[in-house]
């Protein structure tokens, strides 16, 4: 009686609880708010979020220990391969669009950096300010970890494929590197586009091209983010990605720094 009363109560928490895992670029405001507006709206299920890079919503989603997972770039061969060999059948949904935004501190007279200059600062190329216009100084790096579906997607779309330099500094997430650059005057790093208006920071144009969610294909950092689940979602977890999906959450989605896969396309 007690192991059925334990499995019924099992159950009940993974129906009742939606354990969300991945990308630190959803996860840490735009997911939170989805979930937050679901629930006002009568969606009747919790939420457990954790934002540790887009890699972990594949392993978690493998293990069993998510119901959706977060990622800020497509899945790797060798993540779906995990998943199937766990008997997780990866379903995909494109959320929402986001600019990979390349931001410096407030009082940097930079304010525009080409693509080959940002591809060498950001590979070590290039490690005095002086180089590209602005006050000498060493220039200090900062990325996001390894974990990081942004990490990955930097590197394709602005360094060519290339390895970060030896002396960039990693950060768990996009807060972290907003904050390092806005305490350092000689800092750069990248962030979603939803965090680009933190204290102490700027956007430099790329090229010219400044982030403009009206026409959001058209920036050269510009990618689309993803929902990954077991299979074709069903009950609260088909409620709660039908919802992200919806006017309502499009709202959510333009008002969090996101654009709606719709205005996107």
């Amino acid at each position: 009686l007690t192991a059925l009363i334990c499995t019924l109560a099992a159950s009940l928490q993974a129906q009742t609880t939606l354990r969300i895992r991945g990308s630190d670029t959803l996860g840490a405001k735009l997911i939170p708010s989805l979930a937050e507006a679901f629930k006002k709206q009568g969606g009747k299920v919790s939420f457990d979020v954790a934002a540790e890079g887009s890699s972990t919503a594949f392993t978690n989603l493998a293990s069993g220990t998510a119901e959706i997972g977060m990622s800020s770039r497509k899945v790797k061969a060798d993540e779906r391969t995990l998943c199937r060999s766990k008997s997780v059948n990866l379903n995909e949904v494109e959320l929402a669009w986001d600019m990979i935004t390349v931001v410096v501190n407030k009082n940097n007279p930079v304010s525009d950096l080409s693509k080959k200059q940002i591809m060498q600062i950001f590979a070590g190329d290039i490690k005095d300010w002086s180089e590209v216009g602005g006050t000498p100084g060493p220039i200090s790096v900062y990325t996001r970890n390894t974990s990081s579906g942004t990490y990955k997607d930097f590197m394709a779309l602005a360094m060519k494929g290339r390895e970060y330099g030896p002396r960039s500094q990693k950060m768990a997430g996009n807060e972290q590197i907003a904050s390092e650059v806005g305490s350092n005057a000689n800092g750069i790093g990248y962030v979603g586009y939803a965090y680009s208006g933190a204290k102490g920071i700027k956007i430099t144009t790329v090229g010219g091209d400044a982030p403009n969610p009206a026409a959001v294909k058209d920036f050269p950092l510009a990618r689309p983010t993803y929902l990954y689940t077991n299979g074709e979602p069903t009950g609260n977890v088909k409620a709660f990605i039908d919802f992200c999906l919806s006017p309502a959450g499009a709202a959510i989605i333009t008002k969090t720094g996101f654009v709606p896969v719709a205005q996107a396309n």
